[in-house]
């Protein structure tokens, strides 16, 4: 696996990633108390959404620093193969 420079994102999606994991762990917590399922399962929702928009914001961020300033070809180049790799993950 190749290392890339680290983005002007990163720090802000590990502190999303972080919160997520507080709030997954609170999740734990209420199913271990027997708090209401509605309950458990907003919160569910809300860890859920967060750790999708950290995935978000991360592919997009690689599309808009990494592929932008490659080098374009033809569809077998490797920004379309890299392109192709990123995107399974939406």
């Amino acid at each position: 696996m190749t290392k890339h420079a680290p983005h002007a994102t990163h720090p802000a999606i590990v502190k999303r990633l972080k919160r997520a994991n507080g709030h997954l762990l609170s999740v734990i917590n209420m199913i271990e108390d027997a708090q209401p399922c509605t309950d458990i399962a907003q919160q569910l929702h809300a860890v859920e959404k967060a750790i999708q928009q950290a995935k978000r914001t991360l592919i997009q961020d690689h599309i808009d620093h990494c592929l932008d300033t490659a080098q374009t070809g033809s569809s077998g180049s490797p920004v379309a193969a890299e392109f192709k790799a990123i995107i399974k993950y939406l």
